[in-house]
């Protein structure tokens, strides 16, 4: 039987797929726990810094989910579903979750599945209370009525929480 001899280019070509499948397990994992949270007034202003004083970038509506990437004293650096960025004071914000449909169109269904019946059509930024998960599905409430459905996760955002 013949020995293997590891050289510093054997141990590299090792040591390096691990480091790798390592380094993308800590970015996803800190993907998973993204804080999230939504406007609690209308009319909130997004604003281009952390100051008041600083440029309007634009206005949201209750409800509106913003994920918070960053606090600095009474102001959050957050991110909305478009991939836009600002600066949002604390005090428009609430711990509540919501979630936004961000496709063209989705179907609201009467259980967590295509097999479903299709129950609404719900249109581009359409803004949900999430009730429960299963799976890949969030049983959601429209946030101004009292219509429930199931939507699937690929068709809102946030569709991770």
């Amino acid at each position: 039987m013949k020995k293997q001899n590891y050289t510093v280019k054997n141990i590299g070509a090792i040591i390096f797929p691990v480091l790798f499948l390592f380094c993308c397990q800590v970015h996803t994992t800190s993907a998973v726990a993204a804080d999230y949270g939504s406007v609690n007034k209308d009319g909130a202003i997004i604003r281009s810094g952390p100051d008041i004083k600083a440029e309007a970038l634009w206005e949201v509506f209750k409800g509106f989910p913003l994920e918070i990437v960053k606090k600095q004293k009474t102001w959050s650096k957050i991110v909305d579903f478009e991939g836009a960025t600002g600066w949002i004071s604390n005090q428009f914000l609430a711990r509540t979750k919501t979630l936004i449909v961000k496709a063209k169109n989705g179907n609201l269904r009467i259980g967590p599945g295509i097999n479903y019946e299709e129950i609404a059509l719900v249109k581009y930024g359409v803004v949900f209370e999430p009730l429960t998960r299963e799976g890949e599905w969030f049983k959601v409430q429209v946030e101004d009525g009292p219509t429930t459905g199931w939507i699937h996760k690929d068709l809102i955002w946030p569709g991770n929480h």
